[in-house]
């Protein structure tokens, strides 16, 4: 049977101004980083993100090489866009991003006009489409001067291959440079996609302020620590969680340091009545610059949970100052070394 979005899908989100663009965002929108490679069944990524557009979720987030393998998370959606969602695509904003290693040689990463627009051409194949939304530079890459990266993301809007144009986990400073750099070129930069949460406050407050001075929206990924902010963690590492593998999230992080202030934190959420999900990502976008959390989802009652920290978006003065005691750098943040280039 032919899927049929849900006709309440827009009474009850409420969608924020992406900076001075044109362009609103819900303020929950989906990753796919992980669990819509070919290593998850295409029916749960199907299910997951048929109930997302259902509740009023119309951002998607990709990028080249998210998977696994490599590319198997834009593959697997652009067949669920097609069989699915191919009638709401006015309604969607789809991106993508390239700057990490995707292909062998030295074309296949960073920041080079050569990578950035052979890879948007492979995602749209990969996806099926004709343009995506935002495509951004997923990362500053110190070697290539950075009018090549941000031009060849003028050259990707011009083209008609996107709309809007996005850098991704750049500093203040390197920010202030490409607004300018796009601005000069006629292309001003629509967002910026920065990790952010209760333990990794890097963009405060400068990445922040850079933004609002430019006018872009903030896209905060990772506002749940990849998954330290949640109950998973709370009596230790179970074996088949993410920490388990050591990969993104390392089993170091999972210190006794760490999780005292994770119990902590989770203290203050159960007083608020939200799982410490649900209160993480409600702090997250307690900042009015920040017009959208990027939640993955690994089932749909994951997503619906996370989603109904919608309903308790307001914190006292009291309760900011007790989560400012234990939201402390926790030394998670495995995109510094880009971030800071």
């Amino acid at each position: 049977m032919p899927f049929a979005a849900a006709e309440d899908r827009y009474d009850s989100m409420p969608y924020r101004r992406c900076g001075r663009s044109g362009i609103q965002l819900p303020p929950i929108s989906l990753g796919l980083w992980n669990r819509f490679g070919d290593d998850t069944p295409l029916q749960n990524q199907r299910d997951i993100i048929r109930r997302a557009f259902d509740l009023g979720i119309t951002h998607i987030d990709l990028a080249n090489n998210y998977g696994p393998p490599a590319g198997s998370a834009e593959i697997n959606f652009g067949r669920i866009l097609r069989e699915d969602l191919r009638p709401y695509r006015d309604e969607l904003i789809i991106s993508t991003k390239a700057g990490y290693d995707m292909w062998p040689g030295p074309y296949g990463e960073w920041g080079s006009r050569k990578y950035l627009l052979a890879s948007l051409d492979q995602s749209l194949e990969r996806m099926g489409l004709d343009y995506v939304d935002i495509f951004y530079s997923h990362r500053y890459d110190p070697e290539t001067p950075l009018e090549e990266t941000i031009g060849a993301l003028d050259t990707a809007v011009r083209s008609g291959r996107a709309l809007y144009a996005g850098i991704s986990s750049y500093s203040a400073e390197r920010t202030a440079e490409a607004v300018a750099i796009a601005n000069r070129l006629g292309t001003p930069l629509l967002i910026h996609q920065p990790s952010y949460s209760l333990l990794n406050r890097w963009i405060e407050p400068e990445v922040l302020e850079a933004c609002d001075e430019a006018g872009m929206g903030v896209i905060a990924f990772s506002p749940l620590a990849q998954g330290m902010l949640t109950d998973r963690y709370l009596g230790g590492i179970p074996k088949d969680s993410r920490a388990a593998q050591d990969h993104f999230l390392k089993q170091d992080f999972i210190s006794e340091e760490n999780m005292a202030a994770v119990r902590a934190l989770n203290e203050i959420a159960q007083r608020r009545g939200q799982a410490l999900a649900q209160m993480a990502i409600a702090w997250v976008l307690r900042d009015p610059r920040v017009t959208s959390a990027l939640i993955g989802a690994s089932s749909v009652k994951q997503l619906e949970t996370n989603v109904a920290a919608l309903e308790n978006l307001e914190f006292s003065d009291e309760e900011l100052a007790e989560i400012d005691k234990h939201a402390v750098d926790a030394g998670i943040n495995i995109w510094e070394q880009s971030s800071f280039a």
